[in-house]
Parts: structure tokens; C-alpha cells; sequence
């Protein structure tokens, strides 16, 4: 069992830079895949970012492909998502996922999830 806790979200200015962070608790990080996923209002819970176990690979969706990157300390057992160049399309409510392997994008695919973190972007 894994306990995750996200924190750093926040209210920034269109082109403005966050970087939430997502803590775990019970198990250490680096023996699993890691995983950010967003949920705006009226919307479905979509894939933001992912890097599988031991940092072997890393995957993007394509709207924040070249803005957004995840990564992890495995000392302090924290994932991190560095967001640039944010815009108001960006605004959501973020979650932090882990699972003991890749399997994939869908929420299907993850087995830990934490209570999110709200991210707004103004314009």
C-alpha cells in the first residue's frame, strides 16, 4: 500500500510556472510507475504525464508535450511536475498516480491515487 499527497498548485498568470509535488508514504517510490493526471469541470480525468519504474521511460500527452516535465527524488520519495508556459486551458484539479508497472494512460491503468491539487491559470 502506497499513500500519496499532492500540494504545491496555486492561482497563476497565463505563461506563468508551477510545479506541484506529490509525496508518498508506505512504500518507496522508485519501485513504482508514476503517473500526473488533470480534471477540469465537466470534464473527464485525462493523462497529463508518466515515467515507469526506475526512470527507464517517459510519456507526454501531446497538449503539454514541451512545457510540462515530470520527475522524481527518489530521497525525499516525491514526484514533482514542472509546468511552464501554462495557459488557462491548463486549469484543473491535479492528481498524483502510482502503479506498480506501466500499463498505460487510462485511469484503469494506475492503483494509487491521491486527493489532488487545484491548478488555475487566469488570462
Amino acid at each position: 500500500q502506497v499513500q500519496l499527497v499532492e500540494s504545491g498548485g496555486g492561482l497563476v498568470q497565463t505563461g506563468g510556472s508551477l510545479r506541484p509535488s506529490c509525496a508518498a508514504s508506505g512504500r518507496t517510490l522508485s519501485s513504482f510507475a508514476m503517473a500526473w493526471f488533470r480534471q477540469a469541470p465537466g470534464s473527464e480525468r485525462e493523462f497529463v504525464a508518466a515515467k515507469t519504474r526506475y526512470n527507464s521511460r517517459t510519456y507526454y500527452a501531446n497538449s503539454v508535450k514541451g512545457r510540462f516535465t515530470i520527475s522524481r527524488d527518489n530521497a525525499k520519495n516525491t514526484v514533482y511536475l514542472q509546468m511552464n508556459s501554462l495557459r488557462p486551458e491548463d486549469t484543473a484539479v491535479y492528481y498524483c498516480a502510482a502503479g506498480t508497472t506501466y500499463r498505460g494512460s487510462t485511469n484503469y491503468d494506475w492503483d494509487y491515487w491521491g486527493q489532488g491539487t487545484q491548478v488555475t491559470v487566469s488570462s
